[in-house]
């Protein structure tokens, strides 16, 4: 298949840019934004590249931000094709990030292009934020560009994430906002010692266990409109030496809250602090804030959207705040205006990654579409 998209979908497939890797992708990329007349900044942090282009100073300034890395492929002798072969079957262009999302670069890549040469006098800026620190630790990828852009002043309004949102079929769910997410680390002290003579012991796991009852059966908040309720979720918890006739020291947990905006980190952080000391428990207890909650209501980015979705494949999408965390959360924390929209996700992260060769053709028309009413 010769179509623009699909050759650029591919030979990014082809660059096996594990994170933090990015693998010469972002390289390719600036090379057809500066043909554009962007202006290319490569922003490194540590180990991670990530690529700040623009093009107009203007208001309103219009980002489109994705990643270059992608996941490690697993054992690649289960794969049907090779990861990053980038080979086409039966419509389908598969390999590792064919989803996931270097399928939405090129999509976005071409749109760009085509939008520019037929609307070289466009309105306002537009920029493209990629990173190759998306999938794992996200400590020097987009959070640390947006740090770099905040120090200047230099503001997104609207930004679209090109991440895999689509369910069933391409545009029938646009991400106009996550929920946040908090992690908790947990130590219950108490006093190691012989299960036969447990008076001479405090048993952590014993003593914990009102409290993490309480917690798991706690209703944080109500949800709203666009987010559902607050969830705690226990997702480690260890204790013990391994051996079956000693009461264990301590106890180790380690919990995380997926939350709406009804309710601040703080005020979940301090929630568990009374219940834990309801218990009277000795404890130790920190916490990550993985990302805030974020929310873009009905306006230009989300109305055009939505119609430009209609506009190239006639069916009426959905919005939807489900699903985890992805960098939207640090532009959106800037004040810019944010959505997700891309191909299908039933594959992303699996053994056979692939996405329709249809659906990335159609998918640069909506981007293609979505500038178009905004710039125009």
């Amino acid at each position: 298949m010769s179509d623009p998209v699909i050759t650029l979908a591919k030979a990014l497939i082809q660059r096996q840019s594990v994170t933090p890797e990015d693998a010469g992708c972002q390289q390719m990329l600036n090379q057809r934004l500066a043909a554009l007349g962007f202006n290319i900044e490569s922003l490194f942090f540590t180990d991670t590249l990530n690529t700040w282009a623009r093009k107009g100073t203007q208001s309103p300034h219009f980002c489109f931000a994705g990643h270059t890395d992608v996941v490690p492929t697993g054992p690649e002798k289960n794969w049907l094709h090779p990861p990053f072969s980038g080979l086409i079957a039966d419509g389908m262009l598969h390999g590792r990030g064919a989803a996931d999302m270097k399928g939405s670069l090129a999509a976005m890549i071409v749109a760009t292009e085509r939008f520019v040469s037929a609307y070289p006098d466009h309105k306002g800026s537009i920029s493209f934020l990629l990173t190759s620190d998306e999938e794992g630790p996200f400590v020097n990828g987009t959070t640390r560009v947006i740090d770099t852009l905040e120090a200047r002043g230099e503001k997104i309004d609207m930004c679209l994430v090109g991440e895999p949102s689509s369910r069933h079929e391409l545009g029938d769910v646009v991400k106009n906002g996550r929920r946040g997410s908090l992690t908790g680390f947990l130590t219950v002290k108490g006093i190691q010692g012989h299960v036969a003579y447990p008076h001479l012991a405090e048993n952590p796991i014993h003593l914990s266990a009102p409290a993490l009852a309480e917690l798991s059966q706690t209703q944080w908040d109500q949800g709203n409109e666009f987010f559902p309720a607050t969830s705690f979720q226990v997702s480690n918890i260890n204790g013990g030496t391994g051996a079956g006739n000693v009461i264990p020291g301590e106890l180790e947990i380690q919990f995380n809250f997926r939350f709406s905006t009804e309710v601040t980190y703080q005020q979940l952080q301090q929630r568990v602090i009374d219940i834990v000391e309801k218990y009277g428990l000795s404890y130790e207890l920190s916490w990550i804030v993985n990302g805030l909650p974020f929310l873009t209501e009905h306006g230009p980015l989300v109305d055009a959207t939505i119609a430009a979705v209609k506009h190239v494949t006639g069916r009426d999408t959905v919005l939807e705040t489900s699903g985890g965390t992805s960098d939207g959360r640090f532009i959106a924390q800037t004040g810019a205006k944010v959505i997700e929209l891309g191909p299908r996700n039933d594959t992303i992260h699996k053994v056979d990654e692939c996405v329709s060769c249809d659906d990335l053709i159609a998918l640069a028309d909506i981007y293609e579409h979505i500038l178009i009413q905004l710039l125009t």
